[in-house]
């Protein structure tokens, strides 16, 4: 696969131009890593972004104690990409990267990204508009009410039939459920002894008849019913997660705009700390008057 389409594959560079994508894939150049071989460590520099050209690597997160077991986050493999963010800034790498077999990787590093998109004002404006979609994106997760009653609003949209299958699974796991079933067999069997003319005699074939019909349809309803439920699972942890996310960046709001009052606090402090010494000196020095170095005696 050739290095531009490898690149074209990257949702930040997806929607460049053919030309682009070209002079960006011109200037990535191979690098080679034996097995076990670490690309970078966690805290390091990032100064570049990397794809799978072939191999695979392993990204991870190092224990605190030599004696701790990493934190495996991914297995990237060929076509794969990772590091794109060190493109847009200088901060350390958040995790740790190891190949894990002889792995070759495309790095393009943020001197030449940098230099690109200087000489080209379509590529420039391009990856923006990709960083603004993006970013318009996390706002309009964050500016929605997070939680929700995902069970409720399922139930609310229920059709007779999925209502039906939940009736159903949940009437199978009762006692009233085993109790009828138990009442109507005792009462089956006691009617054909009975009456003079039994309608379904010993072993009862009509009634074995109706029980495995009836556990036929018992089966489809009742995995319809569990299909349904792991659906509002999954809908519940999403809303679970979406509330998380909104609580985080909520509180790194707060600790930013708690920072920056500290820090505007302190500052009027000191200004007041300033102006209270300088009040003091003033009142310690005594005044000169006319009559002599300390006024008249």
């Amino acid at each position: 696969m050739l290095h531009s389409e490898l690149l074209a594959q990257i949702p930040l560079f997806d929607t460049l131009a053919a030309e682009d994508l070209e002079a960006l894939a011109g200037r990535m150049r191979e690098v080679h890593f034996k097995a076990l071989e670490k690309v970078f460590d966690k805290n390091d520099a990032g100064s570049s972004m990397y794809i799978v050209l072939s191999g695979a690597v392993q990204i991870f997160l190092p224990g605190a104690t030599p004696d701790e077991q990493p934190v495996i986050l991914k297995d990237a493999r060929t076509g794969e990409y990772f590091g794109e963010l060190s493109l847009f800034d200088d901060k350390p790498r958040s995790a740790s990267v190891q190949a894990t077999v002889d792995t070759t990787l495309l790095e393009l590093t943020r001197v030449d990204f940098s230099d690109h998109l200087s000489k080209s004002k379509n590529a420039a404006m391009t990856i923006l508009a990709e960083m603004a979609e993006r970013l318009r994106e996390t706002n309009a997760l964050l500016s929605q009410r997070a939680a929700r009653d995902v069970v409720k609003e399922f139930d609310e949209n229920l059709t007779w039939g999925q209502k039906l299958a939940d009736k159903v699974a949940e009437l199978n796991g009762s006692w009233a459920f085993i109790l009828f079933l138990l009442a109507i067999t005792v009462l089956w069997a006691g009617m054909n002894r009975l009456v003079p003319k039994p309608f379904d005699e010993y072993p009862y074939q009509f009634y074995n008849l109706a029980l495995a019909i009836l556990v036929a349809l018992q089966g489809p309803l009742i995995v319809m019913s569990q299909n349904r439920q792991t659906m509002k699972d999954r809908a519940t942890a999403e809303t679970d997660f979406r509330v998380n996310l909104k609580n985080e960046v909520g509180i790194e709001t707060l600790l930013r705009e708690v920072g920056a009052m500290r820090a505007e606090t302190n500052k009027r402090f000191e200004v007041l700390e300033r102006s209270m010494r300088a009040d003091r000196v003033r009142a310690e020095i005594p005044i000169k008057k006319p009559g002599g170095p300390l006024g008249p005696s």
